[in-house]
This record gives structure tokens, C-alpha cells and sequence, in this order.
């Protein structure tokens, strides 16, 4: 019964596969069928529109143009969404910043970003004016759709006979895209964008509204955004009052405002002015006769190369407030007003001071370079000298220039240590030939002092007890292996420079601890305030308050910035400060000490002296200071307490007189008398004290005078004394970094 049953199920089985089989058949059968009917009747139709002779090449030239069309359609959208993406409706209204700096006193010291009038309407602007611009920047602006495919021709033809590009083919609106919307890089991308974005502005703008657009906004050097604000300040007059020599010279800008601003290079400002009058007579737009006078009575610029303003530190001022802006701390707002906490009298004798030094032994030290920050322990910067001369280079060495600290890093490693638990200023260290792998640090004598207590470890500048020190701070977490322990130590050290302040990257070598890594020296300022202020992160700031367009308070920096932290405890920062304070008096930074002024510091010299620092505080301010050269060259022994410290006292001296003396937290004042007034070499300056804004600023102006005369008569001679003392002298312990 089983097998008849079984028998019955496999024929049924094999019964549905075979109608399963045969539907399949029959219905790819079917399909196949039906297929070639449609086709057949596709080929008849088709057939039916068969064309021949000249009315198939006409089809034929039609079928493959819009083949093409639609190709070249899907192109030209895919190369027109990124161009889209970058325009805005917002970029057509002013965003560029316009910021005016205040001293700490609320005088003026300079401006920075776009100094901006678009008050002018386009009719009021003269025609000669409208008509220079357009004869060197796009004659046939009102007759192209954005591109001008002649221009563009024609310049790229005069550019391949001079073998170079003596002649822009861009249209006024292709530059207008580009100044609102793109950078100044040269590539294809950027082309690209610019002409898709010009047909945009042509589309959305009227001629006269791009043309005025352009005017408005176009640089003109010196700082300035539009012809408006270009006449105000290279002519001293309104745009709507320029002579035709006065229009050519603003007109010659729009192709290089930098090469050609009359404030930079007059003769080559008033030639690029002659070939502008040349081009509006070429372009029909006025005759020779009516250029003549222009020709012969060239436009007079204002003599602005006088003008005097700290420029190193506005534009780090100005970079920080774009910071500012970034962070969405004073919202949109683009005319700003700035009170920074810079004091004019400091900045000025930093001026001198570095200048001075560098003209009378630059030389003998084959040192060309030096640069200086000196701010208030809590951060407030106070002055900027980025270089020896900001017209020969704008570099800011103070704030961008990445260079070796030398024996200044040493303090980070020992508060570091301190922090730790694992020494006081009495702990007595061993200064003993120390390895890690095959390197091995050397002191400035190449030999070695035996035991000492750590506060002259410290003031001799010894250069293995920072590598003891790293091993000591590693083997505190339980490592046993000397390589690797220092490895943790130098870490723990990292952390710590990072926690007061330094914010470039410290790479981490086996001669880290000793200053080899990179810093700049307005991170060196902001770390070293820490110990000034009793172990508070110190961050250099720029403002005080900022104020809008309208004087509207938008931010103030004692109440929208956060409370300082605490990186170190109380006690070190303590501790730290009575070793560092006897470097300016037994160490190697003697000259640097201040009469009548505890202070504190440290110098810095580095392999190949190459660079040199000092970086000293008191309970008032603090100043970081870097001589070397900008190749990295070599120094004639030039340490960090030669050169750097002197530049370090002649600042402090000067900004110590006529103040009110704050104590180094932890380090008892010299006397009661010393401890409240600094002694007096010249007039009060009123630099830091409370009270000092409060002075009628002609008063401070008149008062600052009579120092600065006062002091040119000494000067020299305390120069020639001090430097007589001092020529050829070493530092009293080492602080270069050698290696074997």
C-alpha cells in the first residue's frame, strides 16, 4: 500500500514538471513571437520616414545637434551647481569687516578690513571717472551678457605674441563675481565658477547695479574697498570731486592696487595713471586734447608714509577678532569698533628698544631679526613687535614664527615635575651624564657640577636635569624601562605646556625637555603669565570691549569670556616663581635684572645659537623676546642673556616707572619702599596704572615727549656702559642645548 502510495506522489511530481516546462516554453514562445512584430512594425514605420539625399543630411545634422544639446546641457549643469552653491543673495550686501582700533586710553591707532562708502549714488560719481574705469577694465561692458567672448580673444592673443599676460580678458561682471563670491586662486575651477556666476549677476542685475556693485566694492589698496573710500583717503575728497588725473590714478588700481597705490610707489601709481588717460582716448571716450591738462599736472596723492600705527599688532588684533566673529561671539555685525588694551608708550619704546639694540650689535652678533609681546599676567596684550621693519616685511614673527625655545622651555618641565609631587626648590639634584638610547644632552660647558639644590639647577640652566626629570615623571606611574618612562614623562610634559598655553605642535623627541621643540613667542608670553598670575591660564586677547557701527556695547571680554582656569595649583605656580626669580640676579639672565623691581624669568639659547630668548615676568607685565634671523642661520654666541635680555629690561624699566608695583606671588618685595614705587630714572609714564586712562591724552602725549628726550641724552651713555661690561661675557651657566 505504501509503494502504491509513493508511486502516485513521484507521478504527480513529474506530471507538474513537465506542465511547468511545457508553460515556459510556450510562453517564451509567445514572447518571442510578439517581439518581432513590434519590431516589424517599427521597421515599416520607420521605413515610412526614411529620408534621402539632402533632406537626410539636414535630419542627420539635427539628430546628432540635439544629441550634442542634451550632452552638452547635463555638462554645463553639473559645472554650473557648484558655481550656483557659492552664490548668495547675502554677498550682494556688504561682508567685509570694517574695524577701527582704540588704544587702552580710546585714541585711534589704526584700521583694519575694508575701509567702505557706498554712500554715493552712481549718477553722482563724475564721467570721467565711470569712464577711466571702463576703459581699462571693460569697454564693452554695456554690450556683452556677462562674458565678453571678443575680449577674451583678443587678450588671449596679445598674451601668446608677449609670451605672457600682459592683458586681462575678464569682464567687469566676471571680476564683480569674483570679488563677491570666489577667491583669487588661478585655476580652472575657479574660472569656471566665475563665468557661470556673471551670467547670474547679469540675469539678476541691471547693468548700472553691477557697474555700481564693482565701484563699491573692488579693492583699492591701502586698505580701502570702492572708489569712494579710495578717494578719501589717497585725495582727501568726496569721489564726486576728482580732477581726470585724480579718476586715472583711482582707475589704475582696480588691475593691482598693491603695485600701484600711490602711498606705496607714486612714480609707478602716476605711470599706470598716464596709460589709463591713453586708454580713454583709444576708446573714444575722450580726445587727446581733453587728457592734455590731466598729462601735464599729475594727481597729487596724500603723503601718507608718515603715518605711524602699530601694524604688527593690528594685525594680530584683526585676526582675532575675526576669531571672535567666527565663534558667533558678536553676531553679525561687520563695522566694529575695538578698545584693546595696548598701550602706546610700551609699543613705542619696544620699537626703540629692539631697533636700538639690533642697529649697535646686530652686527657683531650676525643677528638681523627680533621680535617681542609684552602683555598683563591675565593675557591683555599690551604690545606687538613682529620684526624690525613692518614695511620691509609684514611677517609676524611675534605671533606666526615657529622657533626653538631653548632653556626658556625648561620651566614647563619642572613645574611639570613639581606638579607631579616628585620636587621642591630645595631638592637636591645631581647634574651627572644622563642617555636615553644613544643620546646624550651635554651642558653649555660640556661638563658637569655634581649636586645642587634645584633652584640653582634651575638658574644655572642645567640641561640633563630636565631629562632626569622626564624619566622621574614616568617612572612615578610604575614604569621600570628608563626609554619608556621618559616617554610618559615627556608627555606629562606636553600636557602641561598645553594647559598653560602653548598651542603649536610639540613634536616628541628625546630632546623635548630641553627645548626642542617649536613655539612662538606670544605662546611663550601667555605660558610665563601663568607663574606671574599664581597658576591661571593666561589666553592673549585683543579686546577689551567692541562696539558696532550704531556704539552698541556687542561684547565686552571681563564678561562674555569665561573664567580663567586654574592650570597650576597656587603652590607651585609659588614655588616656580622663587627659583625663576633668581635667574635675573644669580643666573644666567643678569642682565635683564631691574633696578629697584623683583622680576623673574628665564633665557633660551639653542644648538648653533641660532636663536635666542628671554622671557621674564614681574608682578605687573610680562615679555617674551626672540632675536635670530629669518633663515635660520647662525648667530655670532649670541644667548639668550645677551641681546634678548637687554631689549627684555629696557622695555621693563620703562614701563615700571611711575606705577604701583604688584608682587610675584610667593616671592617676598625687597622693601617696603621698593614694593609700592619703582625708582624713578626719567618722568612718570603713565603705562599700567589704574588711573592712568584717566589722563587728559595731550597730557600723556606731552609727558611721554619730555621722557623720551630725557632718555636720549642717557641712553647712550648707560648703553655704552652696559655693553662695555658685558661684551664677551658667557652666560653664568648653560643654556645652550648641545647633543652628542
Amino acid at each position: 500500500m505504501i509503494e502504491f502510495r509513493k508511486a502516485r506522489w513521484t507521478t504527480r511530481l513529474k506530471r507538474s514538471a513537465l506542465a511547468a516546462d511545457s508553460w515556459l516554453d510556450d510562453s517564451l514562445y509567445a514572447a518571442g513571437r510578439r517581439a518581432g512584430e513590434i519590431y516589424e512594425r517599427i521597421r515599416s514605420a520607420t521605413d515610412r520616414l526614411t529620408v534621402r539625399g539632402p533632406k537626410r543630411l539636414a535630419t542627420e545634422l539635427v539628430s546628432e545637434g540635439l544629441n550634442v544639446g542634451i550632452a552638452g546641457s547635463i555638462v554645463m549643469l553639473l559645472l554650473a551647481i557648484p558655481a550656483f552653491r557659492e552664490g548668495r543673495e547675502d554677498a550682494l550686501k556688504n561682508q567685509v569687516f570694517a574695524v577701527t582700533f582704540l588704544d587702552r586710553y580710546g585714541s585711534e591707532i589704526g584700521h583694519r578690513g575694508a575701509r567702505h562708502d557706498d554712500s554715493l549714488k552712481l549718477e553722482e560719481l563724475p564721467d570721467h571717472l565711470i569712464k577711466a574705469v571702463l576703459a581699462t577694465e571693460d569697454r564693452r561692458f554695456y554690450d556683452h551678457f556677462g562674458i565678453d567672448i571678443f575680449g577674451t580673444f583678443r587678450a588671449l592673443t596679445v598674451n601668446a605674441r608677449a609670451s605672457g599676460v600682459v592683458q586681462g580678458g575678464s569682464s567687469i561682471t566676471q571680476q564683480l563675481a569674483k570679488n563677491l563670491f570666489l577667491s583669487n586662486e588661478r585655476s580652472l575651477d575657479r574660472k569656471i565658477k566665475e563665468a557661470f556666476l556673471s551670467i547670474w549677476l547679469e540675469y539678476r542685475l541691471t547693468k548700472n547695479e553691477i557697474l555700481k556693485l564693482y565701484l563699491d566694492r573692488a579693492y583699492m589698496g591701502g586698505g580701502t574697498f570702492g572708489v569712494a573710500a579710495a578717494a578719501d583717503y589717497y585725495f582727501g575728497k568726496s569721489a564726486k570731486d576728482v580732477t581726470i588725473a585724480e579718476a586715472a590714478m583711482l582707475a589704475g588700481l582696480f588691475k593691482a592696487p598693491t603695485k600701484f597705490a600711490p602711498h606705496v610707489n607714486l612714480p609707478a601709481a602716476r605711470a599706470r595713471a598716464n596709460d589709463v588717460l591713453g586708454a580713454m582716448v583709444d576708446a573714444g571716450f575722450m580726445t587727446a586734447g581733453q587728457i592734455d591738462s590731466a598729462r601735464r599736472n599729475p594727481a597729487k596723492p596724500i603723503d601718507r608714509r608718515r603715518d605711524s600705527s602699530p601694524d604688527y599688532y593690528l594685525d594680530w588684533a584683526f585676526d582675532e577678532v575675526r576669531k571672535l566673529a567666527e565663534d558667533g561671539k558678536i553676531g553679525p555685525e561687520r563695522v566694529l569698533t575695538v578698545k584693546t588694551p595696548h598701550d602706546p608708550a610700551i609699543q613705542k619704546r619696544a620699537d626703540e628698544a629692539v631697533e636700538s639694540i639690533l642697529r649697535q650689535h646686530g652686527q657683531a652678533y650676525r643677528a638681523r631679526q627680533a621680535a617681542t609681546v609684552i602683555m598683563d599676567p591675565d593675557g591683555a596684550v599690551r604690545a606687538i613687535v613682529g620684526g624690525r621693519d613692518y614695511g620691509a616685511s609684514q611677517f609676524n614673527r611675534a605671533t606666526s614664527s615657529l622657533r626653538q625655545p631653548g632653556s626658556s622651555f625648561k620651566p614647563y618641565v619642572y613645574a611639570a615635575a613639581m606638579s607631579a609631587g616628585l620636587y621642591k626648590p630645595t631638592t637636591i639634584v645631581t647634574d651627572r651624564p644622563v642617555c636615553i638610547g644613544n643620546w646624550c644632552p651635554n651642558n653649555y660647558g660640556r661638563s658637569y657640577s655634581g649636586s645642587m639644590p634645584l633652584t640653582v639647577a634651575l638658574a644655572k640652566s642645567i640641561n640633563t636635569i630636565p631629562v632626569q626629570m622626564s624619566i622621574a615623571i614616568g617612572k612615578a606611574t610604575g614604569e621600570t624601562h628608563e626609554a619608556r618612562a621618559a616617554r610618559i614623562g615627556r608627555n606629562k610634559i606636553v600636557e602641561t605646556c598645553r594647559a598653560m598655553g602653548l598651542t603649536t605642535p610639540l613634536t616628541d623627541t628625546v630632546s623635548l625637555p630641553i627645548g626642542a621643540a617649536e613655539v612662538t613667542v606670544i605662546d611663550q608670553a601667555a605660558a610665563f603669565s601663568v607663574f606671574a598670575n599664581g597658576g591661571k591660564r593666561a589666553k592673549p586677547y585683543a579686546a577689551f570691549e567692541i562696539r558696532n557701527s550704531l556704539g552698541d556695547e556687542i561684547y565686552r571680554h571681563d564678561r562674555d569670556e569665561p573664567a580663567p582656569a586654574q592650570v597650576l595649583s597656587t603652590q607651585v605656580a609659588q614655588e616656580m616663581n622663587q627659583m625663576l626669580s633668581t635667574v635675573p640676579t644669580a643666573g644666567t639672565g643678569r642682565r635683564a635684572a631691574l633696578d629697584g623691581v623683583i622680576s623673574a624669568g628665564k633665557t633660551g639659547t639653542t644648538n648653533g645659537y641660532k636663536d635666542a630668548w628671554y622671557v621674564g615676568y614681574t608682578g605687573n607685565l610680562v615679555g617674551a623676546v626672540w632675536f635670530g634671523n629669518d633663515d635660520s642661520s647662525e648667530t655670532n654666541n649670541m644667548t639668550g642673556g645677551s641681546l634678548p635680555a637687554m631689549v627684555w629690561k629696557e622695555i621693563m624699566a620703562f614701563a615700571h616707572q611711575g606705577i604701583e608695583i604688584k608682587p610675584i606671588p610667593g616671592v617676598a618685595p625687597q622693601g617696603a619702599d621698593k614694593a609700592t614705587v619703582a625708582k624713578n630714572t626719567g618722568p612718570a609714564q603713565p603705562s599700567a596704572g589704574a588711573n592712568a586712562g584717566h589722563m587728559p591724552r595731550r597730557s600723556f602725549e606731552v609727558l611721554s615727549s619730555m621722557g623720551a628726550m630725557f632718555k636720549a641724552v642717557e641712553a647712550p651713555r648707560a648703553a655704552r656702559t652696559s655693553i662695555q661690561a658685558g661684551i664677551g661675557e658667557l652666560p653664568a651657566g648653560p643654556s645652550l642645548t648641545r647633543f652628542r
